[in-house]
C-alpha cells in the first residue's frame, strides 16, 4: 500500500516537472516571438515617426493627442476588463467565451457611440475644436476592439504571440502605407487618425483568420456575474491607468497648448520605447504565465523575482542611454524644430524604467485575483498625480509635468506595490539585490556619457561613441549575471 502510494506519487511529481517544463518552453517560445515582434515593431515605428514628424507640424500631432486621448480613455475600459478573467482562467473556456464575446462587443460599440456625440464637448474643452471629427473618426476602432477582444486573449492565453506577430506586422504595413500617403497629401492630423483605424482593421482580418477557437455572442448569467466581479475593477483599474498615462497630455493642452502638447507626445512616445521593447514581450506571456504557476506558493514568488531581474537587465541601459544622451538625439533624429522635446525626455525615461517594473507587478497581482487591490493603487496614483502635474506644468512646462510623473511613481506607487506583494512572500529586499547589478551599471553609464559629451562637440558623434563606451561600462558590471542567464537558457532548451 505505502508502495503503491509512493509509485503514484512519484507519478505525480513526474507529470507536475512535465508540465512545468512544457509551460515553461510554451513561454519561452511565446516570450521570443514577442520580443522579435515588439523589436521590429518599434524600429519600424520609430522610422516612421522620423518621417511623419517631417511631413506634419508640431500642431498637428497636438490635434491628434487629443483624440488620441478620447480614444485612450474608452478602449481602456472598452471589453470591461473581462477578457483578462478569460486568460486567466485555468480551465475550460467554452462556458465562458460566448459571454466575453457579448459583452466585450456590447461595450464596445456603445462606448464608441458615446465617443462619437460625446466628441465636440471633449474637443472643446480641450480647446482643440478642428479635432472633433478625427475622435469621430477614431471611435470605429472601439467596435472593433470589441470584436476581437476573444480571439486576442485566446492568443494570449495559448501562447500564440506568432500569430499577433502576424497580426501586428500586417498592421504595421497597411497603417504605415496609408499614413504616409496621407499625410504626403496634407491630410494632417486626419492621416495619423486614418493609420489607426488600418491598423486595427488589418489586425482584427488576420486574427481571426488565424485563431481556430471562434466563439459566437452567447450568455451565461453565472458566468457574466463571475467574470464582471473580477472583471470591473480590472476595467476600472484600466481607466485610472488611463489616465495616470494620459492626464498629463490633459494638463499639457490645456495649460501650455497644443504646441508644446506636440513636443510633450513626441517625448512620451520616445520614452516609452523600452516599456514596448522589454516589457511588452513578457507583458504578452506574464499573465498566463504566472496564472499558471500560482498554486505553488515558493514558484509564484520567485518567478516574478526571476522576470524582474532580467527585465531590468535590459531595460536600464536602454533607458539611459535615451536619458542621456535626449538632447543629441532628438536634435539629430527629428530635427531642430523639435529640440524643445528633449527638455522632458530624460524624465520621462525614467517613468518608462519604473513602469516596467510596476506594470510587471500589475500582472503578478491580476494572476493572483487582487484586482481590487489594483483599483486602489492606481486611484491613489491618479490622485496623487494630479495636483502635482499642475504644478509641475506651472513652475516648468513639460519639463515639470514629466518630473511630477517620477516623483509620483517613485515614492507613491512602488511602495504601495511592495505592502501589496507581502503576502506573497516578494520582498523589497530580495528585489534589490536582483536590481542592484543592473542600477550600478546604469549609474556608471551615466558617468560614461556625461564624460563623452563634455569631450565630444559633435551631437552625432556624441551618440555613437556615448552609446557604445557606456554600454561597454555596463556589460562589465552586469558580467557577473551571465551564471543566471546561461541557466535559464539551458533549463529552456532542456525543457
Amino acid at each position: 500500500m505505502d508502495r503503491d502510494a509512493k509509485v503514484e506519487v512519484a507519478g505525480r511529481v513526474v507529470t507536475a516537472e512535465q508540465d512545468t517544463g512544457k509551460l515553461e518552453n510554451e513561454v519561452s517560445s511565446a516570450i521570443r516571438w514577442s520580443a522579435v515582434n515588439s523589436l521590429l515593431q518599434r524600429l519600424a515605428a520609430v522610422g516612421i515617426s522620423v518621417l511623419l514628424a517631417r511631413l506634419i507640424a508640431p500642431e498637428q500631432f497636438g490635434v491628434f493627442a487629443v483624440a488620441l486621448v478620447v480614444l485612450n480613455i474608452v478602449l481602456s475600459v472598452s471589453e470591461l476588463g473581462v477578457s483578462a478573467a478569460l486568460v486567466r482562467h485555468n480551465g475550460p473556456v467554452e462556458e465562458m467565451a460566448p459571454t466575453v464575446t457579448t459583452l466585450s462587443l456590447a461595450s464596445g460599440t456603445l462606448l464608441a457611440l458615446i465617443c462619437f456625440l460625446g466628441a465636440p464637448w471633449f474637443s472643446g474643452a480641450m480647446d482643440a475644436p478642428e479635432a472633433t471629427g478625427v475622435i469621430q473618426l477614431m471611435s470605429v476602432a472601439l467596435v472593433i476592439a470589441g470584436a476581437t477582444a476573444v480571439p486576442g486573449a485566446m492568443m494570449q492565453r495559448n501562447f500564440r504571440q506568432d500569430h499577433k506577430f502576424y497580426a501586428d506586422t500586417a498592421a504595421f504595413v497597411v497603417g504605415t502605407a496609408v499614413a504616409v500617403v496621407l499625410a504626403i497629401m496634407g491630410f494632417g492630423a486626419w492621416s495619423l487618425a486614418w493609420q489607426r483605424i488600418a491598423q486595427n482593421l488589418s489586425a482584427a482580418v488576420i486574427m481571426f483568420w488565424l485563431t481556430d477557437d471562434r466563439f459566437r455572442p452567447g450568455w451565461n448569467s453565472a458566468r457574466a456575474k463571475e467574470l464582471l466581479a473580477f472583471g470591473l475593477p480590472l476595467a476600472g483599474s484600466s481607466l485610472l491607468i488611463f489616465g495616470v498615462m494620459n492626464v498629463d497630455y490633459i494638463v499639457v493642452g490645456a495649460l501650455l497648448g497644443t504646441v508644446p502638447l506636440g513636443f510633450y507626445l513626441l517625448a512620451f512616445n520616445l520614452a516609452s520605447w523600452p516599456v514596448a521593447a522589454f516589457s511588452a514581450p513578457v507583458r504578452s506571456v506574464s499573465l498566463a504565465a504566472f496564472s499558471k504557476v500560482r498554486e505553488d506558493p515558493d514558484l509564484f514568488q520567485r518567478s516574478f523575482g526571476r522576470a524582474l531581474g532580467l527585465l531590468a537587465l535590459v531595460t536600464v541601459p536602454a533607458c539611459v542611454l535615451l536619458a542621456a544622451l535626449a538632447e543629441p538625439l532628438v536634435r539629430v533624429v527629428y530635427g531642430e524644430r523639435w529640440a524643445p522635446a528633449a527638455a522632458a525626455l530624460a524624465l520621462l525615461v525614467l517613468l518608462g524604467a519604473v513602469r516596467v517594473a510596476l506594470e510587471l507587478g500589475y500582472d503578478f497581482l491580476a494572476s493572483a485575483g487582487r484586482s481590487r487591490a489594483i483599483l486602489v493603487i492606481h486611484l491613489v496614483w491618479l490622485g496623487a498625480l494630479v495636483p502635482l502635474l499642475a504644478l509641475g506644468a506651472h513652475l516648468d512646462g513639460i519639463r515639470g509635468v514629466a518630473a511630477a510623473h517620477v516623483v509620483v511613481a517613485v515614492l507613491v506607487i512602488t511602495p504601495a506595490y511592495l505592502i501589496t506583494f507581502k503576502p506573497y512572500g516578494v520582498r523589497a529586499g530580495a528585489l534589490g539585490a536582483r536590481l542592484l547589478r543592473p542600477f550600478l551599471g546604469g549609474v556608471l553609464m551615466v558617468a560614461v556619457v556625461i564624460a563623452v559629451r563634455n569631450v565630444v562637440d559633435s551631437q552625432l558623434l556624441q551618440i555613437l561613441l556615448g552609446g557604445v563606451l557606456s554600454c561597454l561600462a555596463y556589460a562589465l558590471v552586469v558580467f557577473p549575471m551571465r551564471h543566471e542567464i546561461i541557466a535559464v537558457l539551458r533549463k529552456r532548451a532542456g525543457a
